[in-house]
């Protein structure tokens, strides 16, 4: 056999080669599907918020087809918006509301979750699936007897009423977030070495434990104050003045009837305006995002 023949029988690929080139092209196939199909629901849910943002700019006259996109660029829409919805005052309330309540929770669930995640003990694990109870029924289901408790408490309904509810209803996802993170993400090593250097139980927990668990506080405060920012429900209950109604109810008055249909160019600025504070508060806080805030924190 010559060397040239001997080469060419060496260089043919083996049949274990073969199946290893067909399965590294079935994961290259599978990764583009997938990218497409993530492409195409990103597109799926962008539409609506575009046709939204094309039809806030025009003006409030304008009741053209909304899929023509962009053929009037007007901020009259926004005016309109602005100053019907009082959005200055209804945006104070909104951060009172929020602001507050999260707070709270951030404090609450994360004291809490502490000794859930830290005590082996029984208790521990009957309070832990006791704060998971909460996830099983919704507050919308109770609130005819919580609204009678209110009442039978003397409690008025003022624009501070439905961070009662925004905390009672937050404290069970909330727990459960710090929960696991505790139990995972936190080692106990740096609390050890914390209480050897003569750290109390509370020191530890400020200074050692809470800035340890900073991405899942990001993620509570950004899942909670969604939610608290939208809420239509509970503000609608609790609060009977419109001084102290927060976005979403003071979006209430763009709604028509059928002497004054809604107009909608303005109902949509208006919620872009409610919008774009979230937007904002999210560009700054997506940044803590991360898992590794632990890694590195003990060595050896």
């Amino acid at each position: 056999m010559s060397k040239q023949a001997a080469f060419s029988k060496s260089a043919a690929p083996t049949p274990a080669g073969r199946a290893e080139t067909r399965t590294g092209g079935l994961k290259l196939l599978r990764k583009a599907l997938m990218q497409l199909l993530v492409a195409g629901v990103m597109i799926l849910n962008l539409i609506p918020l575009v046709i939204v943002l094309s039809a806030s700019l025009r003006s409030p006259a304008n009741n053209g087809n909304p899929l023509n996109l962009f053929s009037e660029i007007s901020l009259a829409s926004y005016q309109s918006a602005f100053e019907r919805m009082h959005f200055g005052s209804a945006l104070w309330n909104s951060i009172v509301l929020t602001g507050v309540s999260v707070v709270v929770v951030v404090i609450i669930a994360a004291m809490a979750s502490y000794p859930i995640a830290r005590i082996q003990s029984r208790w521990s694990s009957f309070l832990y699936l006791f704060f998971l109870a909460g996830l099983v029924i919704p507050g919308q289901m109770v609130l005819i007897p919580i609204v009678q408790m209110i009442n039978g408490l003397n409690i008025p309904n003022t624009q501070y009423t439905p961070i009662l509810m925004f905390i009672t209803c937050s404290l069970p996802f909330s727990t459960f977030l710090y929960t696991g993170f505790i139990r995972s993400g936190v080692p106990i090593e740096v609390e050890e070495a914390a209480h050897i250097d003569g750290a109390s139980l509370m020191r530890r927990f400020w200074s050692v434990v809470f800035p340890l668990i900073l991405p899942v506080t990001v993620s509570v405060i950004i899942t909670q104050g969604v939610w608290i920012w939208n809420d239509y429900f509970f503000n609608m209950t609790f609060i009977s003045r419109a001084s102290q109604s927060p976005l979403p109810l003071a979006m209430l008055g763009f709604m028509g009837d059928q002497q004054n249909p809604t107009q909608w160019n303005v109902l949509f600025a208006a919620c872009v305006l409610c919008a774009l504070p979230l937007l904002v508060a999210f560009s700054f806080l997506q940044k803590y995002f991360m898992g590794g805030m632990t890694v590195g924190a003990v060595k050896g």
